[in-house]
């Protein structure tokens, strides 16, 4: 998370989002997209533990109804 915060477009390129980091450095460059970014790579983390939360929870369900 805080790489996310500090280094936005570092924590993109980290979870194999190469192209989007790449576009996340270019608004990090400058100071005022540097915040937007910074939100932009925090929501990213958030959803995609969400989603990994949600497969794991499907998975689960589905093993018990077997």
């Amino acid at each position: 998370m805080l790489l996310a915060i500090l280094l936005p477009f570092l924590s993109f390129i980290m979870r194999g989002k190469v192209l989007t980091g790449i576009v996340c450095l270019i608004l990090q460059i400058t100071l005022i997209g540097w915040l937007p970014a910074a939100i932009w790579a925090v929501l990213s983390l958030n959803n995609e533990r969400a989603n990994k939360r949600n497969e794991d929870l499907i998975r689960a369900m589905r093993q018990n109804q077997r």
